[in-house]
């Protein structure tokens, strides 16, 4: 969730359909492809899905406590991709496509993922007990629920969410790049 300066309270990630929601992801998962990755300032691959550590987490305007905060985060736990690093600060990307600037230190590697954040309407989606659409279900969940990744092998997810787990595909999840594979 967003919170800008102005106080007011958008219904974010988890209410609300994304504005720019076929822009974010094609924008996302086109850029995770491994011919497109780099290493940043940390070292690490950029671009690159991190999660919120805080359920406050400022996005500033630019790399430093001295740019605006253009607005606040205020869910632990959401994705957020890395798309630049400039010393300890993080260029990110939410679901919705807009960009800006968090401190390294806010940012966890614990992944996660988000179900179809871009879908308008609520719609119920199946997790299976296996990696195919034939396999029984697990359970029923709406989308733009927050989940944790387990791991995925580039077409399904091993997904958890409030304490059921079972498998995704991998496409339907904002938080992993297509093709990605987690352990």
């Amino acid at each position: 969730m967003k919170t800008p300066l102005a106080s007011l309270l958008l219904l974010g990630l988890l209410a609300a359909a994304p504005a720019l929601p076929n822009l974010a992801l094609a924008q996302g998962q086109e850029s995770g492809t491994a011919s497109t990755s780099r290493k940043g300032a940390s070292g690490l691959p950029v671009p690159r899905f991190v999660s919120l550590k805080s359920s406050r987490v400022n996005v500033r305007k630019g790399p430093s406590t001295e740019h605006a905060v253009a607005w606040v985060f205020s869910q632990a736990g959401l994705p957020i991709e890395v798309i630049s690093e400039f010393e300890n600060w993080r260029q990110v990307r939410d679901s919705e496509g807009s960009e800006g600037w968090i401190f390294h230190a806010l940012l966890s590697g614990r992944r996660t993922g988000v179900i179809m954040p871009w879908v308008k309407e609520k719609q119920e989606v199946v997790l299976h007990n296996g990696r195919s659409a034939s396999s029984a279900v697990v359970a029923r969940v709406e989308t733009g629920v927050l989940g944790t990744l387990v791991s995925c092998d580039g077409e399904w997810c091993e997904f958890t969410v409030n304490g059921y787990s079972g498998f995704i595909e991998q496409e339907r999840l904002w938080g992993v790049y297509r093709g990605e594979l987690i352990n």
